[in-house]
This record gives C-alpha cells, structure tokens and sequence, in this order.
C-alpha cells in the first residue's frame, strides 16, 4: 500500500480545485463569522440519484463562511436514493417519486422545527429537484420560499414513447404532470434553475450517454429550464458542477439571500470535528441505509508521500444506526479513511484536508470485486465527486501512468 499511499497524496495536491474544495486563498481568510444584514431562510440541501448529502459539504461551508448559521443548514439523505426503471414497480433498494416525496416532507417539517421558521429554501441537484417540484406541487409551497434547482432534467434525459414509466422520460406521466400548463413552476415559490452550456451529460440531444448513440433523445441543453423560473447558464460546468461548483455557489447564494456572498472561498476553522454516517450496497445497488459493525479508522497522512503520521486519529465500530465519529483533525491536513464493512472489500479513501467541521461525512463501501480477485486485500477508490472526470479537460495519474 506504500507505492499507492504516495499516489494518491501525490494527487490530492490538485483535488481541493477539482472537488470545488479549498483553495489557498480560503485559508488566507479572516476565520471572522461574517453578519448577516437580513436572516436567510433555513437551506435544505437535496442530492441526485444514486447520491448521498455528503455531496453538499462544500456548499454547506461556503454558506457557514458567509454567515449562515451552521443549524439553520441541513441535507436530506435518501433512504434508498437510486430512481427505480419503472416508477409503478417496485424494486429491492429503489424508491419511487413518491418515496422521495414523503422523505423530503419529513426533512422539510424536521428543519422548520428546529429552526422555528415558517419556510425554508431547497437547494437540488440533478433527481432532487424532481422531488422538490413534485412535493411543491402537491401542495408544500407555504413551507418554501425558494427552490434552486440545479441540473435537473426537468424535460427528461430522453422522450421517448417507450418506458414510460421512467421517471427520467420526459413524455412519462411524472413529468408531464410538472410541466402541465402555462407556467411549469409553482406560485408563490420563487424558482431558479442552473445549467451547463452544453456539457451536462443528462442533457444531450444525442442519446449516446443512454447507450443509444445516434438516436435523438427528444431533449437540448435547454432541458433543465423551466417556464416561469429564474433560468441561468453557468457556462461549460458539468452535470455535478451546476449543483456542487463555487460558480454556483454564488448563484444560490445571491438567490436565496438576495445579495451577492462576501466569499467563495471557505473560510478555516482552527478546530475541525468531523462525523457521519456508513452505509452500503446490498446486492450492488447504492443506498443510504446504516451499516452497523462497520469499522472506520481515521489517520493523519504526510501530504508529499501519503506516509501516515502516528496513530489513528480515531478507530471505532459504527452501532445500529450506522454512526461513526467524532475525530478532531486540523484545517491543513490530509486524511486516510479506512472503511472495514461487512460483506464489503475493505476501502481506503484519502481525502484532501477539511477545512470546517461537518457532521455529513458519510463514507460507503467498494462494492466487492466480481469475480474474487486473489491476493487483492483492498480496493482505493479515487473519484471527484463534486464533477466528473472527463477528457480531454481532466487528466489523472497514479505513478506517472
């Protein structure tokens, strides 16, 4: 794992800008709480498909940075978040737009109870919006006062005649239930949508990202938009970007808040307490349910050789409801997670350093390798999360190759 180690910290000198992390300039910030002039509403933070609200953490502290309190700050966390392939049938550890509906419903009233608020503002990427427009629609808008929905594909990713039961076909029932009518957003909610310019894969006239290339998906770049909402393009951000990029930041911000943020850079903490949630993938599929008897080790790593430094900042095994933590760690330093969970390949996952404290760090097993692999004793995942890898704008290597 020595060779590995190295790598990966080799690489991670870079990630802060890929992942929309922290820059250098973030830590020359004054780590000041900046006032706010007027309250913002509580922020609910709603991931995609298949995702988890750990995605959000960047944002969450961009937010934080800019004043808004940490408790006023939440992101839901689907049971079980990928969309089933027919929204009528079930399938084991798939939810239905009805199932995200009731759970976006409870997240909602959760945050308006702990905050006392008579509405709050959500902030979806890509499938969370579906949710948002369809719990607004049915009849929550007077307990929301902004909805930005980012990347979602409000039109489908295709319409097409067949299958459709998808939630994503944009010809299917769900979705030509939202967009019945003059206006395809609801009144009294102010609605803002964010888009690429032509780099959003869920948004492509050609279906090639569907695995039909060659047949016209019925859908443009334009598909995210919506008739009546606040329609803006960030320019070439990719699906994950429009939601989780600093460019976008500053438009949710300036949305919700109604002026433009003091920082996009994230402002340090000079103690930092991390926490989160295990969770796993039974039978391969993603799904954001507690894992218990998971072990999660945390160690400090040396940033120019991935060596690690002393003993584990924190080793211990996750209960009934998948919890682990706390650890405290330091604004500057590079992290190795090792994630030992049942059923599942032991995982290895170094992280860029933290610059906040967050209780969202949610941590999900390598599916095991199909077939076994002999002598392979643990798998080390690199992804940037926050935005896809993509040529010829993204270029990683893992010892020169």
């Amino acid at each position: 794992m020595q060779t590995t180690r190295r790598s990966i910290l080799k690489a991670l000198g870079a990630l802060p800008l890929a992942l929309g992390g922290p820059t250098l300039q973030a830590f020359a910030q004054s780590p000041a709480a900046l006032a706010l002039e007027t309250p913002v509403p509580p922020i609910l933070f709603v991931h995609g498909n298949g995702d988890h609200a750990a995605l959000w953490i960047t944002q969450m502290w961009r937010m934080e940075s800019n004043g808004v309190a940490r408790q006023r700050l939440a992101a839901v966390n689907f049971t079980d978040p990928l969309a089933r392939n027919d929204d009528t049938v079930s399938q084991p550890d798939r939810s239905s737009t009805e199932d995200q509906r009731r759970e976006l419903g409870a997240a909602i009233a959760d945050l308006k109870r702990r905050t006392g608020a008579a509405k709050v503002a959500l902030v979806a990427s890509s499938r969370g919006g579906n949710a948002v427009r369809s719990l607004i629609k049915a009849g929550a808008a007077a307990d929301v006062s902004h909805a930005v929905l980012c990347g979602t594909p409000n039109h489908g990713v295709y319409a097409w005649d067949a299958g459709l039961g998808n939630e994503f076909n944009g010809k299917g029932p769900f979705l030509r239930g939202l967009n019945d009518g003059a206006s395809e957003v609801t009144e009294g909610v102010a609605f803002l949508t964010l888009r690429s310019d032509g780099i959003d894969k869920y948004a492509q006239p050609d279906g090639r990202f569907v695995g039909k290339p060659g047949t016209p998906t019925g859908v443009t770049v334009e598909g995210p938009e919506l008739r009546g909402a606040t329609n803006l393009v960030l320019g070439a951000l990719d699906h994950r970007e429009v939601a989780f990029h600093p460019r976008a930041f500053r438009e949710i911000y300036k949305f919700i808040a109604g002026r433009e943020p003091s920082l996009i850079a994230i402002t340090p903490e000079q103690a930092v307490k991390l926490s989160g949630l295990v969770t796993g993938t039974p039978g391969g599929v993603p799904t954001n349910r507690p894992v218990a008897g998971a072990i999660v080790e945390v160690f400090r790593v040396a940033p120019d050789s991935g060596e690690r430094i002393g003993a584990a900042l924190y080793s211990g095994k996750t209960g009934a409801d998948g919890r682990w933590g706390p650890v405290d760690t330091q604004p500057p330093w590079p992290l190795e997670f090792v994630l030992t969970s049942p059923d599942a390949t032991i995982t290895h996952i170094y992280r860029s350093p933290f610059p906040r404290s967050s209780d969202v760090v949610h941590l999900r097993a390598a599916k095991p390798a199909t077939p076994p692999e002999a002598g392979v004793g643990a798998v080390v995942m690199m992804s940037r999360p926050r935005g896809y890898f993509g040529l010829p704008r993204d270029v990683v290597l893992l010892d020169g190759k």
